[in-house]
């Protein structure tokens, strides 16, 4: 079986890995490996190859990096992008966190699998239950919303938005200290297993694509910084889901004493009424702050230009005093 990969960050990296060590066993070869185009990263600012490129380069396969695969948004280097997907003479396209658009030409290149429905040609690895949480921040927005639990979901590819037939999935639950990063990390070791075991199934011809039901839809939208700065009317256990959520990006924040303070630990507990915002606390324990219902208590903090500290470190040496109180804005410059 021939598979084109198209991934960018560390959640696809694990699906090509195990497709890589695959291979050998099943029958696999990756001819071409797709993935978004170096970034600039660090302090330096140095151009960086996403996870994917430096894992696929690393295993001595062939990476391209189109900014787009849209003909009508970057002529002539998409078509060629078109023409190198032609070549690598694909059964099947998989795709995880890829990042582009992929039209609808595109995913009619590859052959496909046989299927009782059609030939399968592209099968996403998305991580969510669909067709809760379509879109760009499944795993954010799942935590964000509360959610017990969410798991992977390996759908066959359309031109809509994460709307085709699901080829198969299988469910996770979110533990309570899960912020974004870890629930990444299972949710990308799940898919990894999953899309071995999809791929060897299709080659038997085997897989059954089931339409995605119509309710119970949700989208998740990309995460935006904006949205990093906590609404202290809002009830406390709200706020400690975002807190987990945010966590790697955008990393919830308040403003106290025109300072931007980073928020990446923190629960919710019962409090007395108090003004939203206002310190009620300040000790080894944590921050205690007054929300709309309940108080969020901050343990582990971070300064601009500072580290993450547990609270104890963070107040030896930013003291922080009951009856001060943050604020959901960015300190004027």
């Amino acid at each position: 079986m021939r598979i084109v990969f198209a991934g960018t960050p560390e959640f696809a990296a694990a699906a090509l890995a195990a497709l890589i060590d695959a291979a050998p066993a099943q029958g696999f070869a990756i001819p071409l490996v797709l993935s978004q185009p170096d970034r600039p990263a660090g302090r330096g600012m140095k151009l960086v190859a996403s996870p994917v490129k430096q894992l696929a380069l690393a295993h001595g396969l062939r990476v391209e990096t189109p900014a787009t695969l849209s003909l009508k948004k970057g002529g002539a280097e998409a078509a060629a992008a078109h023409e190198t997907l032609r070549s690598a003479d694909a059964d099947v396209l998989v795709v995880a966190a890829y990042g582009l658009i992929l039209p609808q030409a595109v995913l009619d290149i590859p052959r496909g699998l046989a299927s009782p429905a059609g030939p399968i040609g592209a099968i996403n690895i998305h991580a969510s239950l669909l067709p809760r949480w379509r879109g760009a921040a499944p795993v954010a927005r799942a935590i964000e919303a509360g959610d017990a639990e969410t798991g992977i979901t390996l759908m066959q590819m359309d031109a809509g938005l994460d709307t085709g037939p699901m080829l198969a999935a299988e469910r996770l639950p979110i533990a309570g200290d899960d912020t974004a990063a870890t629930l990444t990390a299972k949710l990308a070791a799940l898919g990894a297993q999953m899309i071995v075991a999809a791929l060897a199934r299709g080659a038997r011809g085997e897989l059954r694509p089931q339409p995605q039901p119509s309710e119970r839809v949700t989208y998740a939208h990309k995460l935006d910084k904006r949205e990093a700065w906590l609404d202290w009317t809002q009830p406390a256990q709200r706020l400690a889901c975002r807190v987990r959520a945010f966590d790697p990006f955008p990393v919830a924040c308040g403003a106290l004493r025109g300072q931007v303070i980073r928020f990446w630990r923190a629960h919710a507990d019962a409090a007395d009424a108090a003004t939203p915002g206002t310190v009620l606390a300040a000790n080894a324990e944590g921050v205690r702050i007054a929300c709309g219902e309940g108080a969020l208590v901050v343990t582990e903090l971070q300064r601009a230009g500072g580290r993450r500290l547990a609270a104890r470190e963070f107040l030896a040496g930013m003291p922080i005093a009951a009856g001060e109180a943050f604020v959901a804005a960015e300190p004027a410059p």
